[in-house]
């Protein structure tokens, strides 16, 4: 992100905001002020009305850190930049319809807590809030680090001016760098890919079908999947070995709460979780930052001993949920509670991620060669107290139970660099740290997926065949059948190196699981999305006066049905708006091929096809094509 120091909201140059080209990027601007009689308050909402009662209560809980800074001067600003998600509560109209009602907000939160012993109880707190349906964190977080200070700086009239540049940005492109200008700013950002993104409204984005094909990408800076930008390294640092295990645990849908001392520890922990399993599209509930005032929260709460719990990562930093989900089956505690690790850190590349370093932690301590017997015993001990030892001291740790399949990869771990405290050297180790860790872990998934892509290849038509006979259908799949021959034929050399013997458990749990057919049949209609292009493409290139001659009757009786067919979809289409920019041309194509194939009929067919009168307009004069 270019970003010049000397940002200003002139009112000269204030742009009047297009409500609904704001709303491709943006749901609403929210200011947040938590009142020491009242608590949380929804002060201002831009546009206005755009919240319910419901929603505006959501906003308002997840809008504040659960607890004010205790670390702090006089007279001390800190900043702190997270995001959460929360379920939109279904509409009257909805209940019974379609998936419209159960979409998600995404909430990018600034939040500063003032200081001041001049001020009733010491001090005060409130929020900006960025609300959007889609998790475009690369944009919003920046975005959030211009808005926050400049809100605190001019007022509410800082809304409306950002929101003024961002509804003239050019609508969202999914995969794409997009440059998105704002006042003398520049916001240069790679959007996640459409294959990462959730369905709007059940229709699919413009996806490509080469997002299945089991190659990774030569560019790295190109996202793959969700939170590409997010601090792996900086926030996994001191649990690098589980990363495979909690790899394991997403990709199969296990339920797991993350415990982190601060909102942006716990939500940029949440997002790192997300990331590793691209290319895969996470069906899993996530909520970077969940409180006790959730709806969800009271059902998580009645369930008892035996009961298990729904799919979901929930990030927290409230200590409550500690006994409160005790039964939670995977628990992970990161992340460290220095004094500034509230902090906005402006200069790092993730605008959440956690500043300063974390005590204790550091490759060298993870190398597998420098394990100590006083590791192992403090290990043992940790595992033995479990997580209700976080009550009286955070330790960065993973409680599960779980065995996992995958082994670390030490050849990764060991290109690890740790090059020092300095601010500048710990953000450069962490952007290199970062590219290593996701590389590979974008190797791991698309390996692993790729014994699938047989279900997705697409055909098109043979040269000098007809593209009007009807498409190969896609092969259907059985999970059995596909696990038996799997089980026989073997995972490949990539896999098979860093995994257990017993690796066909883990292809079982990811197809019981709740990631597994969202994503397979969403890659099914992208296939069959990709193969009706492909027959269409065909359909406009080949000459039907080269094929007709090689047809029987009866193959040229099906051709004329099928085009007749396709000629009135392509109508259809056209009068009801759908059509595309080619579209004449292609009804003058089909109508060209619907005479071809007629010529090759036989005379009695011809007079008895030209007696309805709509298909004798299509043929026009036949007898000049003969």
């Amino acid at each position: 992100m270019s970003r010049s120091p000397s940002f200003s909201a002139r009112s000269e140059l204030s742009i009047k905001p297009d409500p609904e080209s704001l709303k491709r990027w943006v749901h609403a601007f929210c200011i947040m002020r938590f009142d020491l009689e009242q608590g949380q308050l929804l002060e201002e909402c831009y546009p206005p009305n755009r919240l319910s009662p419901e929603e505006e209560i959501e906003v308002s809980f997840n809008s504040f850190p659960d607890s004010v800074s205790q670390k702090h001067n006089r007279s001390s600003i800190h900043d702190c930049i997270f995001f959460f998600r929360f379920r939109r509560p279904k509409k009257e109209e909805e209940v019974g319809g379609g998936g419209g009602g159960d979409r998600y907000l995404y909430g990018y939160v600034f939040n500063r807590q003032r200081h001041d012993e001049r001020l009733k109880r010491g001090g005060e707190q409130k929020s900006v809030v960025i609300l959007s349906h889609t998790p475009y964190s690369s944009v919003f977080r920046p975005l959030l680090q211009i808005i926050g200070p400049l809100y605190f700086d001019v007022g509410n009239k800082a809304i409306e001016h950002i929101a003024g540049y961002v509804s003239m940005w050019p609508p969202p492109v999914p995969g794409k760098l997009m440059e998105l200008p704002i006042g003398n700013a520049t916001l240069k950002v790679n959007l996640p890919p459409a294959h990462s993104l959730p369905l709007e409204n059940g229709v699919l984005y413009e996806e490509s079908a080469s997002s299945m094909a089991p190659l990774l990408p030569t560019n790295q800076s190109v996202p793959q999947g969700l939170f590409h930008d997010a601090d792996l390294f900086g926030v996994y640092r001191g649990l690098l070995l589980q990363l495979w295990t909690l790899w394991e645990l997403l990709l199969i849908g296990e339920p797991i709460l993350i415990i982190a001392p601060t909102p942006p520890q716990c939500s940029e922990a949440v997002a790192c979780l997300v990331s590793l399993v691209a290319p895969l599209f996470c069906s899993v509930d996530f909520r970077p930052y969940f409180t006790i005032h959730d709806p969800g929260f009271a059902r998580l709460n009645s369930l008892r001993e035996g009961d298990s719990f729904p799919p979901m990562v929930l990030g927290v930093t409230n200590l409550f949920f500690l006994k409160a989900l005790r039964n939670m089956p995977h628990v992970v505690s990161v992340g460290t509670p220095a004094p500034n690790s509230n902090r906005v850190a402006f200069s790092s590349r993730s605008a959440g991620r956690v500043s300063g370093k974390a005590e204790g932690l550091g490759v060298q301590q993870l190398s597998l060669r420098r394990f100590s017997p006083t590791n192992l015993l403090n290990a043992v001990k940790l595992r033995r107290d479990g997580p209700l030892c976080l009550m009286t001291e955070h330790k960065e740790a993973v409680w599960t139970t779980y065995s996992a399949i995958t082994k670390p990869d030490t050849s990764v771990l060991n290109r690890l660099i740790d090059a020092g405290m300095s601010p500048r050297v710990e953000e450069s180790m962490s952007v290199v740290n970062n590219e290593i860790l996701r590389r590979h872990f974008l190797e791991l998934t698309t390996n692993f997926l790729a014994p699938f892509g047989p279900y997705f290849q697409v055909n098109a038509p043979s040269d000098g065949s007809s593209p009007y006979v009807t498409p190969p259908a896609l092969p259907l799949f059985g999970a059995d059948e596909f696990l038996s021959n799997l089980s026989a034929r073997g995972v490949g050399k990539f896999l098979s190196k860093r995994m257990k013997s017993n690796w066909p458990d883990l292809y079982r749990r990811f197809l019981q699981g709740p990631n597994f057919m969202p994503w397979f049949q969403r890659r099914r209609a992208v296939a069959k999305q990709e193969q009706r292009r492909l027959w269409r493409l065909a359909r406009m290139k080949t000459d039907m006066r080269l094929i007709t001659s090689q047809m029987n009757e009866l193959e040229a009786v099906d051709s004329f049905n099928a085009i007749e067919r396709y000629i009135s979809e392509e109508v259809k289409s056209r009068e009801s708006g759908g059509g595309s920019a080619d579209s004449e041309g292609t009804f003058q194509k089909l109508k060209t091929d619907l005479q071809a194939v007629f010529s090759v009929l036989p005379k009695d067919m011809q007079q008895l096809l030209l007696s309805n009168p709509q298909r004798a307009s299509l043929l026009q004069d036949p007898s000049e094509l003969q």
